[in-house]
């Protein structure tokens, strides 16, 4: 699991979680996969009136398709919150944060 800003990884997207985490990984393993928080979308939680809605939009930009991805610092300042890697990743070259916004997602996570 990266533990720098700037470390690359990639791999398939195996699982997402909600509108903005998901997990990435090259083997069908769990145990092999690296949870991301996507670092340029703050989806809404899903347990809020638009969460699943949220975590749908990206299961249907990303599950099955390979990202590539680069650590980054939070808020906080840490690469590493609650087990997750705050990352940037793009899909086919285009940031997923944007593709998720021109799908139609809104912001309005924490």
């Amino acid at each position: 699991m990266p533990s720098r800003a700037g470390e690359t990884f990639s791999g398939v997207v195996r699982y997402v979680g909600d509108g903005d985490s998901l997990c990435v990984g090259n083997a069908s393993d769990p145990a092999a996969w690296i949870e991301v928080r996507l670092s340029d979308f703050n989806a809404p939680e899903l347990h809020s009136p638009t969460g699943r809605a949220a975590r749908d939009r990206l299961v249907n930009l990303v599950r099955g398709r390979g990202l590539d991805c680069i650590a980054v610092r939070g808020r906080n300042g840490q690469v590493i919150v609650y087990d997750r890697v705050i990352a940037s990743c793009r899909l086919n070259g285009r940031r997923v944060g944007d593709l998720l916004r021109a799908a139609g997602g809104r912001e309005g996570g924490h």
